[in-house]
């Protein structure tokens, strides 16, 4: 798609405009190097005459022949309608509008200009079957041509039944048409708002019908264009300002009768969601009977006109007076017929009542003698309870722990002195010398322990070493080798040089059973091969 200028205006000069050939409009064909398509500032040619072999043709700059190619195309062509399908539809934040236009031969790049693309009532989308009005524009800086549209009407359905479409499957989507969130209607609301206009001829047959049904009930016009640039805006700031207060329970939003375009006011956007967001029920008197716009759809409860909404909402009064006057008239009987029931229940309950008195005279003596017996059986029961706790407290001093372990201390003590005179009678010896007897039996004890445990430990050890000492590797298979030049041990073959003598150590047992050493000597040959011993053999 060909960029064009963001203002929408053409960047080609009038006199490349005033340079078009006459002939172009002859069969749609343009000779872009005529004579005639030449601007009036190109330098004019000799009147000599000249051979068409000699003819050379004028050198033109990238720029003239762009001036010219732009001269002619917009000149040329002027005002067109073209048909196609959109595609690559983008709507930039500047509110520009970019889009292709296609058939199945060609495509070209289309733009709409931000005030052109604000008043379209649909919304263009990629597919869709249009015929787009405007002119050809041609970029100097690319050298590419578009087409500037200022109208786009969608083929088949109209704008506006389109648009219409559109919004209603949108907001249908996010479930503002539910039955669910509708509310319902108060049976007599003590005000009514209203958004219409003021001079229109549907708040006149509003306020008529609804004051022959019910004169007096009070209603709040909130004015507002409902036809017209701007109407959408101040209907949708009715709604809000009654919203905002406490003075109505319900709202209407009418009009009376037109075309689609007149009606057009309740099928934007921004008042379908106004409606949506109020506060009170909303009530949609739009038109007549066989006009439905996306405002019946959203509010609480459709009336098929002006006067259909003031039935809605108000009973009649003299209906009313009479259904309450029947109503009072049904109270009154059935409260008469309920104190009479009342009184003949009243009557039967004290005849078989008899005379209170001495009902409750016999009650006080009952309540007396059960008195005496309460009292007597508390008396009683404390005497059992207090004598049966004296004889549990003596048991309880007869088996206390503490008597007995004094009891158990002195029998004790008593049995340790008779122990330490029987110690002294036996062994003839003061207590001193007693005391140094049992210190020494302890001392000995104690070191025979030590020297048990010391003992103990030896043998692990030696164990221990017995376990890893090389008479333990020998017996298990092991050898250990030594180089004979330097006597080391031998632990990686890379120690070793080709022809040079090694000594292997291995084990053996003696006829007493100990295991001794021997060794066999070798040399080393050459890496890879095996090793001789020292007679030469392998």
């Amino acid at each position: 798609m060909s960029a064009g200028r963001p203002d929408g205006r053409s960047s080609g000069s009038a006199a490349a405009r005033r340079g078009r050939s006459d002939a172009a409009g002859e069969g749609n064909q343009i000779d872009l190097f005529s004579a005639g398509a030449r601007p009036a500032s190109t330098t004019a040619v000799a009147a000599s005459p000249v051979r068409p072999e000699d003819a050379q043709p004028a050198i033109l700059s990238v720029s003239e022949l762009t001036s010219r190619i732009k001269g002619l195309i917009e000149g040329g062509i002027g005002r067109i309608s073209v048909g196609g399908e959109l595609s690559n539809c983008r709507r930039q934040s500047s509110g520009h509008l970019y889009f292709t236009l296609k058939d199945g031969g060609a495509t070209i790049g289309g733009v709409m200009w931000r005030q052109s693309a604000g008043r379209l009532k649909f919304e263009p989308k990629d597919g869709l079957q249009v015929v787009c009005e405007g002119r050809i524009d041609v970029y100097p800086p690319h050298g590419k041509y578009q087409l500037v549209a200022d109208r786009i009407e969608p083929l088949g359905a109209g704008a506006l039944a389109l648009a219409f479409e559109q919004l209603k499957a949108k907001l249908e989507g996010e479930g503002l048409f539910e039955a669910g969130r509708k509310r319902p209607l108060p049976f007599l609301p003590r005000r009514i708002g209203v958004v219409t206009s003021p001079t229109g001829a549907a708040l006149r047959d509003f306020l008529r019908v609804l004051h022959l049904r019910f004169p007096g009930l009070p209603v709040l016009v909130a004015p507002a264009k409902v036809q017209g640039e701007g109407s959408g805006a101040e209907v949708v700031a009715a709604i809000e300002r009654l919203s905002a207060g406490q003075e109505v329970d319900v709202v209407v939003v009418t009009r009376g009768g037109g075309s689609m375009e007149d009606l057009w006011t309740f099928n934007e956007e921004a008042v379908a969601r106004a409606i949506a967001r109020c506060r009170v029920p909303v009530v949609s008197a739009i038109g007549h009977e066989i006009d439905f716009t996306i405002a019946d759809f959203v509010a609480d409860r459709r009336a098929p006109t002006p006067t259909g909404a003031a039935e809605l909402l108000a009973p009649v009064r003299a209906d009313l007076e009479a259904s309450v006057l029947v109503l009072g008239r049904r109270l009154q009987r059935g409260l008469l017929a309920r104190v009479q029931t009342g009184r003949e229940q009243l009557l039967r309950l004290r005849m078989r009542l008899g005379d209170p008195g001495r009902g409750v005279a016999d009650r006080r003596l009952a309540l007396a003698e059960l008195e005496d017996r309460l009292a007597e059986a508390m008396r009683s029961g404390v005497d059992g309870r207090r004598q049966t706790l004296r004889r549990l407290r003596e048991r309880t001093d007869a088996r206390s722990p503490r008597v007995e372990l004094a009891a158990r201390l002195r029998g004790l003590h008593a049995l340790r002195s008779a122990l330490e005179r029987a110690g002294r009678r036996a062994l003839g010896l003061d207590p001193r010398r007693l005391a140094l007897a049992q210190l020494d039996a302890r001392l000995r004890s104690a070191m025979a322990g030590h020297v048990q445990s010391r003992r103990e430990l030896l043998r692990i050890g030696g164990a221990r070493l017995e376990a890893i000492s090389p008479e333990r590797v020998f017996e298990r298979g092991y050898s250990m080798t030594r180089l004979v030049r330097s006597g080391g041990l031998l632990r990686s073959s890379s120690e070793v040089r080709p022809g040079e003598e090694i000594e292997v150590v291995v084990g053996f047992r003696t006829e007493a059973g100990r295991c001794g050493e021997d060794s066999v000597r070798a040399i080393v040959r050459a890496a890879g091969g095996g090793a001789k011993d020292a007679t030469g053999q392998a």
